[in-house]
């Protein structure tokens, strides 16, 4: 698998660069006149996992959505990739994985035909195709309509969607939701630290996730309550976040 998202990169072209992958100044977005994200500001380097704390609400999934261009700031700097959000979006889209609450699966198409109508938007061969059912372990039910397969193997067919074209951003929100521990196994390659991309998860479990952040950020009523090094937060200051 390594060696085919190697190519896949340098189809797409992608190139090393200098500064932060991710870099937001007093980034804040309302819904109405509540606050959904106020005040955000962080750099995250290339090859970092940002993992994303915070109670329901929080307005973790917000900030998800406006990096993965699916939403706008109302104030404040958002940078991917050194690419202003939203003005430069179109820059930034092919070069982003995301996995959100929803898999982005059309339900009445197979899994297979899923992820060969997101592989002709990407460019991505046929064959990179089967390679991810094969590793999510969907294969043998890659001919059933996605609204037929259980929460477990959607979530799973929707992790090979997001990594379908070797994005070099993983935005990742609560990745591991409705997963057994051994699918949890089987998607670490894909989406896990050893894959060996930018990330930004969000998690409420800091026992499982803060062993894998570089950079921690807790949010409450959508603004910071906790950001940081990950060595120098542990889970107590997480479960603060949650009282």
């Amino acid at each position: 698998m390594a060696d085919l998202e190697v190519q896949v990169q340098a189809q797409a072209g992608v190139a090393v660069e200098d500064g932060p992958a991710i870099e937001l100044e007093a980034l804040g977005r309302n819904y109405g006149e509540r606050p959904a994200l106020a005040g955000v500001s962080l750099k995250l380097a290339y090859g970092e996992t940002l993992v994303v704390f915070g109670p329901n609400g929080a307005g973790k999934t917000t900030l998800l959505r406006i990096l993965a261009t699916l939403l706008r700031a109302h104030v404040g700097v958002a940078k991917v990739f050194d690419e202003s959000l939203p003005a430069q979006a179109w820059k930034v889209r092919g070069r982003v994985g995301f996995l959100g609450h929803e898999p982005l699966l059309y339900r009445e198409l197979t899994a297979r035909e899923n992820l060969r109508y997101h592989a002709r938007l990407h460019g991505v061969g046929p064959e990179r195709v089967e390679e991810l059912l094969e590793a999510v372990a969907m294969s043998d039910r890659a001919g059933e309509p996605v609204c037929g397969l259980s929460r477990g193997m959607a979530q799973r067919v929707a992790i090979a969607r997001a990594t379908l074209h070797a994005p070099e951003l993983l935005l990742l929100d609560e990745p591991y939701a409705n997963l057994d521990p051994a699918a949890i196994r089987l998607i670490e390659p894909l989406i896990g630290a050893s894959a060996g991309r930018t990330r930004v998860l969000t998690s409420h479990d800091p026992m499982r996730d803060l062993a894998e952040a570089d950079l921690v950020l807790g949010l409450r009523d959508g603004r910071v309550q906790l950001l940081g090094d990950a060595a120098e937060i542990g889970s107590e200051d997480v479960a603060g976040l949650y009282r």
